[in-house]
């Protein structure tokens, strides 16, 4: 059984930026690809970012050059950094792993964009 659990979230004001942890339990952590989601309210869950196992990026395209995703293997924790906020960026944010049908959720951390 794998357990995540996220933090960072919070209230930002349009332009500003936030870190988003996920730390992972599970001694598979470094061999497996993660990524970041967020569901907006009355809206479908939808990948932001993923890292592979070598470290290979993704990016929606809504988030490119404004989210980094990057991965501690010592610590088992992925981290979202996301500057450049906008109000559509507003949603709650999950961290998957691996990544894959079967992969594990976290709880959520909730991120709120606004002025």
């Amino acid at each position: 059984q794998v357990q995540l659990v996220e933090s960072g979230g919070g209230l930002v004001q349009p332009g500003g930026s936030l870190r988003l942890s996920c730390a992972a339990s599970g001694s598979s952590f470094s061999l497996n690809a993660l990524g970041w989601y967020r569901q907006a309210p009355g809206k479908q869950r939808e990948l932001v970012a993923a890292i592979t196992a070598t470290g290979s990026l993704n990016y929606a395209d809504s988030v490119k050059g404004r989210f980094f995703i990057s991965r501690d293997n010592a610590k088992n924790t992925v981290y979202l950094q996301m500057n450049s906020l906008k109000v559509e960026d507003t949603a709650v944010y999950y961290c998957k792993f691996p990544l894959g049908p079967l992969g594990y959720w976290g709880q959520g951390t909730q991120v709120t964009v606004s002025s």
